[in-house]
């Protein structure tokens, strides 16, 4: 799934959009009806609908709030990102 990220260029002082893809789980709830769709990669990040339309279209609303609350935390100190090599 693609999602559009804004980002900031602090030394052009400009706002650009760049295209993000993370992989999905779509999975049909035979007990509820509907479907359950969450992103791996993306610890806790799930969401649902009623059809699969619905449900991915939820899930890219939780995955951008996802990484805006990331983006909160680090800002607040709370979270640091440390890149790593293997």
């Amino acid at each position: 799934m693609f999602l559009p990220l804004l980002c900031y260029n602090f030394f052009y002082r400009q706002t650009y959009e760049v295209h993000m893809e993370y992989p999905i789980v779509l999975e049909r709830d035979p007990e509820a009806g509907g479907y359950v769709v969450y992103c791996p990669t993306l610890k806790g990040c799930v969401s649902q609908g009623e059809t699969e339309d619905e449900a991915l279209d939820n899930i890219k609303d939780a995955i951008k709030t996802y990484l805006e609350s990331i983006e909160d935390l680090k800002r607040l100190k709370k979270l640091r990102t440390v890149e790593v090599s293997v």
